[in-house]
């Protein structure tokens, strides 16, 4: 990725995190969806936007298609934002790169337990025998 798509990417990020925050009154969006990253085509044609949204499944899928719906106008808006001549075609997307990080987030906080547990035991018996090390 380039210099300009990366500062093209972050910038359509904050304009497109205002836009969702002040303008779109869609009933759709109950959870508080928020961008997580933008990544811009090398010819500027096309913005992946991942965001996540708050919520059950249930909730989240009629946010998205809420994005998907206004993602015309919020074009619309950023080529007169950006002073663009043509803004990227939006295409929205769940992030399910941050879900993974807490799955595993979670997995190590668990594993930090067992091992916390395991020396508070062997802290309470003296140790363990070296035939229970293998």
């Amino acid at each position: 990725m380039s210099r300009r798509t990366e500062r093209l990417a972050s910038t359509i990020q904050k304009e497109l995190a205002m836009m969702i925050l002040h303008e779109l009154n869609d009933p759709r969006l109950t959870g508080m969806p928020s961008i997580t990253r933008v990544k811009v085509s090398d010819d500027l044609s096309i913005a992946d936007v991942y965001v996540t949204i708050m919520g059950t499944p249930g909730q989240q899928s009629p946010a998205l298609n809420a994005l998907k719906h206004s993602a015309g106008m919020m074009r619309t808006k950023l080529t007169k934002a950006l002073t663009l001549r043509v803004a990227p075609f939006l295409k929205f997307q769940i992030d399910e790169n941050l879900k993974k990080e807490l799955e595993v987030l979670d997995l190590l906080r668990k594993v930090s337990e067992e091992n916390a547990e395991l020396d508070r035991k062997r802290a309470e018996g003296g140790g363990t025998p070296p035939a229970a090390m293998d």
